[in-house]
């Protein structure tokens, strides 16, 4: 739904919220819930997204703090951003994605993020 979308802005993410209500009806699990938190934040504003995911126990997984980082980089709160950034850059699985955390993702939304990791994933899938 949001990958056939051109922009995040043309996102229904009033849809997606939705839906993710109904897949943690079957699926309740931290991780179902931190991508609800991301509709949360699209929908609702990042301040109430962010009282969502400070309330999971993730600390091992590096999309969590990612997360948590763009939610406070979007509330203001710079500082408090680039300290979660780094957990992120740590526990990030590739290398693009621990240069990117690592740089503290540098004014850059995580929606744009994840179409840069796509495009770069899509780039060596060609050749």
């Amino acid at each position: 739904m949001h990958a056939g979308a051109a922009t995040a802005a043309q996102t229904d993410w009033r849809q997606i919220l939705a839906l993710y209500g109904q897949l943690l009806a079957f699926a309740p699990t931290p991780v179902v819930e931190l991508n609800r938190a991301v509709a949360v934040a699209e929908v609702h504003g990042p301040d109430a997204a962010l009282t969502l995911v400070d309330e999971l126990d993730l600390a091992n997984y590096y999309a969590f703090h990612a997360t948590r980082a763009d939610l406070l980089r979007r509330l203001g709160r710079g500082d408090e951003a680039q300290a979660a950034y780094r957990p992120a850059a740590g526990l990030a699985p590739t290398d693009a994605e621990r240069d990117f955390l690592g740089r503290g993702g540098r004014g850059c939304a995580l929606s744009d993020h994840v179409r840069w990791v796509r495009s770069r994933s899509a780039s060596s899938a060609a050749t």
